[in-house]
């Protein structure tokens, strides 16, 4: 256990690790997770205020930069990972808006 927590320490001092972390490579996507951020914190917030359209044009926005996020080489897996759970936080939204405004969703809150 000690040779892997050494072996951690050493990789996390190394060159290679200090430039990823001064690159775009990483702050790009630790800059883009405001997005599914804010996505998940409105998923318990009322449904008539979610945007169809906007919903919409994030999951196509996050499907397109999910595939450039693994084409890209190297592979960024951090901008994968924020569009995933940004695709799938815009979806459960999309969801809930199609649910309040086309399947009744509006009526049995009292919103009419």
């Amino acid at each position: 256990m000690a040779a892997i927590g050494r072996k951690l320490v050493d990789s996390l001092k190394s060159k290679e690790f200090r430039d990823y972390l001064c690159s775009t490579h990483f702050w790009g996507p630790v800059a883009n997770w405001g997005i599914p951020i804010a996505a998940l914190s409105d998923i318990n917030k009322d449904p008539k205020i979610i945007s169809g359209t906007m919903t919409t044009a994030l999951c196509l926005y996050s499907l397109v930069f999910m595939r450039f996020a693994y084409k890209v080489q190297p592979r960024n897996w951090l901008l994968f990972a924020c569009h995933v759970t940004n695709f799938t936080a815009q979806c459960i939204q999309n969801g809930r808006f199609i649910q309040y405004h086309y399947l009744g969703g509006k009526e049995k809150a009292g919103h009419l």
